[in-house]
């Protein structure tokens, strides 16, 4: 409740004051709501991990398909599951908003789970594989509604128009990512031991359960969130500065035209004063520069052309997304590498002896909560420790710049490859001293924390890459295309579960000429040790590629703002 001291005229003209008590509406926007969001993102990681984690052991044992089958169905399963959120970003960011999206999504991401435990349980085992992959794949639409608005919802609740709200925000994306381990880590280690240990249906039961309460507690929060309102198709506006562009091919501004089209649009918030910003004139894609001269035909035309003209701000922020293309390209062997965490790796820690004491095995996808676990303690020492640390030495507020905290994961990627290559020769020349060469069931007398080191790594490279994407796509994005630079961020997973199939078609059909196949059902024959220095190999190939894209990248730039990010990898202002 609210006091205010109000002036009051008497019935004799003279004025008093009178204290009076109004109630305070609910505050809108900033951690108070954020968290609600947050909550709904960890149950979500949840449900997700808790069902993509052992995804490989259900179909390997329970549906009977080879390794190399499992890996590939897995890899599309997860790849279209990041590749529909770029269609949930168009829904949300042109005609339904964020908000009516998260819940449309939630509803039927809740629907799938419900699909998915009856497949396990009451459906006839003949028709049990084709109801699992619907559900799987209902699963997959709901993500792509899911994945690019949450956190770009979640992080609209800090104003950046305050400066303490626009901190906030850069500390935001660790904890938000934070959150999601969390969630991601408690499935691995839950759910999957309730999987193996107790039964499918009772696993994923516990995961549609925590979805019901998902969805209910976001709708609680209902009043407390910062809502933007849908703007036109994102696509729409990105042709318009082709076409006009490409129609103004042949004018030359200082012969024909007769200024510049400065007139910036924005998107406001509902219940917030407009908050656009102008975008300041860059130098990069000189060639779409033409699409804001105003010629004659321009300065006759009422109202303007929308398709013949476009303001300085509709070029500057096509061209923000021109910069971002090439680093969402060069991030997919990034991704390619994070699928063998819920793959090989997994197969790879199977045959290896996981007994704590006389009773108790450790199933072998609950190993993928190491790089959670990981990530746990690496995000708050990062937070507070790292980041200040630098600031000191950099002067830039987070530390470092966020291509550069992508390049750090980048090159770590290469460095896990490796050390998987190291671990995985161990553990097959073991199997041949002891004979079990050609038992692929048996178990190598090689203890499973010999795999800990390239878990580890994992992890540590995701809080330098994974979240530096996600602050990069937030904050390079136009502000009405923020939904689709999650989803963007989000599908060089897809993408790179994608790459990591083709990869291993390619090296299949190869070795298949010379030495076998590579990645068969024998593991100890597998060859996968050679499997992780294709991809060691390619990786630092990839890596060498991101540093000459990085060097000549250039930030956004606001008018009458002082650049928070300096050129491309440097710090300097």
């Amino acid at each position: 409740m609210d006091v205010i001291v109000a002036p009051i005229t008497t019935q004799n003209g003279q004025e008093q004051s009178k204290v009076v008590s109004t109630l305070r509406k609910p505050s809108k926007g900033g951690w108070n709501s954020a968290i609600f969001i947050i909550f709904v993102e960890v149950t979500l990681r949840f449900a997700y991990y808790g069902l993509a984690g052992n995804l490989i052991t259900y179909l390997t044992n329970d549906l009977h398909q080879s390794t190399s089958t499992a890996i590939k169905n897995v890899n599309t399963w997860v790849g279209v599951s990041a590749i529909f959120p770029i269609f949930g970003a168009i829904l949300a960011d042109s005609l339904l908003g964020r908000f009516k999206t998260i819940i449309l999504a939630s509803a039927i991401y809740f629907l799938g789970m419900i699909l998915l435990t009856l497949s396990v349980s009451v459906i006839p085992t003949h028709y049990r594989e084709a109801v699992f992959f619907i559900a799987l794949y209902i699963l997959a639409f709901g993500e792509g509604g899911h994945k690019p608005c949450v956190q770009t919802f979640a992080a609209d609740q800090f104003d950046e128009e305050k400066p303490e709200e626009k901190a906030a925000k850069s500390s935001f994306f660790n904890w938000w990512y934070l959150g999601i381990v969390a969630g991601a880590s408690s499935a691995v280690l839950l759910v999957i031991y309730i999987q193996d240990n107790v039964g499918w249906t009772a696993g994923f039961g516990m995961l549609t359960g925590a979805l019901g309460v998902a969805l209910f507690i976001f709708l609680a929060g209902i009043k407390r969130y910062r809502k933007q309102a849908p703007v036109k198709s994102p696509f729409t506006m990105v042709a318009q500065v082709f076409v006009a562009a490409m129609r103004k091919r042949r004018v030359i501004e200082t012969q024909q035209g007769l200024g510049i089209c400065y007139d910036a649009g924005g998107t406001d918030v509902e219940g917030q004063p407009g908050n656009s910003r102008t975008l300041a004139a860059t130098n990069q894609y000189r060639f779409l520069d033409k699409a804001m001269i105003i010629d004659n035909l321009d300065a006759s035309s009422k109202p303007r052309n929308p398709w013949r003209l476009c303001s300085l701000n509709q070029v500057e922020e096509v061209k923000l997304v021109l910069r971002l293309l090439p680093i969402w390209l060069s991030c997919f062997m990034f991704t390619a590498v994070l699928a063998q965490t819920h793959t090989l790796f997994i197969k790879q820690g199977s045959t290896m002896i996981r007994s704590i004491g006389p009773n108790f095995q450790v199933p072998p996808a609950s190993f993928q909560s190491l790089v959670g676990l990981t990530i746990l303690f690496t995000i708050p020492i990062y937070d507070r420790i790292l980041v200040p640390a630098a600031r000191k030495l950099t002067g830039h507020r987070s530390g470092v710049t966020m291509l550069q905290r992508i390049g750090i994961g980048l090159f770590l990627s290469v460095i896990e490859m490796v050390v998987a290559a190291l671990v995985e020769a161990k553990r097959v020349s073991i199997a041949r001293e002891h004979g079990l060469i050609d038992t692929p069931k048996a178990t190598v007398p090689m203890s499973v924390w010999w795999i800990l080191p390239q878990y580890m790594i994992s992890g540590i490279s995701d809080v330098f890459t994974v979240v530096g994407l996600q602050e990069l796509f937030y904050d390079q994005m136009p502000e009405s295309m923020r939904s689709l630079g999650a989803a963007a961020h989000v599908s060089v997973i897809g993408v790179g579960s994608f790459v990591n199939t083709a990869i291993i078609t390619v090296v299949q059909a190869i070795t298949a000429r010379s030495s076998g196949i590579l990645l068969g059902d024998n593991l100890n024959r597998a060859h996968v040790d050679y499997f992780y220095w294709v991809l060691a190999v390619l990786s630092a190939l990839n890596f060498c590629v991101y540093l000459w894209i990085a060097s000549g990248f250039v930030y956004k730039k606001v008018e009458g703002e002082e650049p928070q990010q300096g050129k491309g990898l440097d710090l300097d202002m």
